[in-house]
């Protein structure tokens, strides 16, 4: 099961959280709210935003248009297979 992480604070002040490519990813990282094609690394980003207290669960469901099951699947993909869990062309073959 993945850690909660700590909310950390940048030389300008900014809080980050260290996301899926093992860099430092602060909101400013994140995807855009108009975000049409989930990519794994930006699903990524947003499971560790929110994991890290980055933003809450309740904004990233409505910045990103996303219902509670679609993140939630997203999270266990992640706990169960890693990053590569995310691919949609292989969601059966994780299942």
């Amino acid at each position: 099961m993945l850690q909660q992480q700590q909310t950390r604070t940048n030389s300008r002040g900014e809080s980050y959280v260290i996301g899926p490519t093992g860099a430092p990813l602060t909101k400013n990282d994140l995807p855009p709210p108009n975000t049409g094609r989930w990519v794994i690394r930006r699903k990524a980003e947003v499971v560790a935003a929110v994991r890290g207290g980055l933003i809450t669960l309740e904004e990233a469901l409505e910045r990103y248009s996303l219902t509670n099951d679609e993140f939630l699947s997203w999270q266990r993909s992640i706990e169960r297979h890693g990053m590569a869990g995310l691919r949609t062309t292989r969601l059966q073959q994780y299942r």
